[in-house]
């Protein structure tokens, strides 16, 4: 169960990382500030909750002896994932931020990042050696 709560803490931290990176680039080449919508805490913090509960559902999986069902939560957190973006296409933005167009271009696939990342790791965490 350990590796498995390590594997969403790192699957967390490199969505993070990657998430970061692609906020501050994003900045630089349209030249936009939504600092006063998304920061780096929001960006940080839903990035590993995301990642930790996705390993809960893989302990829950293990704990109840479902893991034939894999592939069903792996599908299931794609639709959360495609889901979740729903709300970024709803949002109203303040009428001070310049260039409101260009903020889902920012946030839509930094919501992929979290399942991306985790799903990118589950080989060097589901070793059955170990």
């Amino acid at each position: 169960m350990k590796r498995i709560f390590y594997h969403g803490l790192l699957a967390g931290i490199l969505a993070s990382v990657a998430a970061v990176v692609y906020f501050y680039l994003y900045k630089e080449f349209f030249l936009v500030d939504f600092d006063a919508i998304v920061n780096i805490g929001s960006i940080v913090g839903s990035s590993i909750l995301g990642c930790l509960l996705m390993a809960l559902g893989y302990m829950l999986l293990r704990r109840f002896n479902k893991e034939n069902l894999t592939g069903a939560l792996n599908i299931l957190i794609a639709v959360l994932s495609f889901l979740s973006i729903i709300s970024v296409m709803s949002m109203s933005l303040p009428l001070e931020i310049e260039f409101p167009e260009l903020f889902p271009g920012l946030v839509i696939p930094m919501h992929f990042f979290p399942a991306l990342a985790f799903t990118s790791l589950y080989p060097f965490f589901n070793n059955p050696k170990h």
